[in-house]
């Protein structure tokens, strides 16, 4: 399945689009899953980019850039991931092995857009100490406009020039690697849920836990009936913690007015 100009396009401005919301807006900034679904539609293969973005979604669990620091752009490596496991037909196997490299890649990329930021943020500032705040609204939006460049570009170049590429390299793959890139994709998600485990209060809720797993293992429960089992079980929970909280703040209030009339 070979790509449109318009298909090109269209990717290239979703990749861009990702980027301009995760530095500004937020809407939504760290669904990777969202965005290989719309890859996905685009390309005819919605369970495809599905896969995929589940995959990469577990993968950069636990993973945050904190105080400036640079992070794989997982957003490249899905939209990328998803295309070339599309538009070769080689799976998810082929669509990891260009994308998660190009996002490791768009770490430099960030480093120096952001280097590039300093210098203009300075220059802001210089504008503001002089007064010239007209100057200074017109400077600041260049680097909105920059930012998502980090994310479009190596979409564009591996999207457009990455099927030939792939496709030569897959070929050249002796079956034992090819094996191997599957056996790391199919691991991916479990090391996700054991990174996502650590931050669960299991100490405390860990039955329910393991109620979805008896649910789903043996009972072959769909996922959306233990989610709702799951919410059942959280409503009073949440109730209960709700009515503990109102009637300590009425047991304090009481006292500190108990207090007061004391006085």
């Amino acid at each position: 399945m070979g790509l449109t100009i318009w298909q090109v396009v269209l990717i290239t401005v979703i990749a861009y689009i990702q980027r301009l919301d995760f530095e500004t807006t937020q809407i939504i900034p760290m669904n990777y899953m969202f965005w290989s679904c719309v890859v996905g539609t685009l390309l005819g293969d919605f369970q495809m980019g599905l896969i995929v973005g589940a995959t990469i979604q577990l993968m950069s669990l636990g993973v945050a850039a904190l105080g400036g620091s640079s992070t794989p752009d997982y957003a490249v490596a899905t939209i990328i991931s998803t295309t070339v496991a599309i538009t070769t037909g080689k799976g998810m196997a082929a669509g990891l092995a260009l994308g998660i490299p190009v996002g490791m890649i768009c770490i430099q990329l960030d480093v120096l857009l952001k280097i590039i930021n300093s210098f203009i943020t300075n220059k802001a500032h210089d504008l503001a100490n002089k007064r010239q705040y007209r100057k200074m609204r017109n400077l600041i939006p260049v680097m909105t406009v920059l930012m998502p460049l980090e994310s479009a570009i190596p979409v564009f170049i591996a999207v457009l020039f990455g099927k030939t590429v792939v496709s030569s390299i897959l070929n050249f793959m002796p079956a034992w690697f090819t094996v191997g890139l599957n056996v790391a994709g199919g691991m991916l998600p479990a090391v996700g849920m054991a990174m996502l485990l650590t931050y669960m209060p299991l100490k405390k809720y860990g039955y329910w836990l393991l109620i979805g797993f008896a649910l789903t293992a043996y009972l072959k429960m769909p996922v959306l009936g233990v989610a709702l089992i799951g919410t059942a079980g959280a409503i009073p929970t949440f109730m209960n913690h709700s009515n503990r909280s109102n009637s300590l703040v009425t047991t304090t209030n009481g006292m500190k007015e108990e207090d007061m009339e004391d006085e």
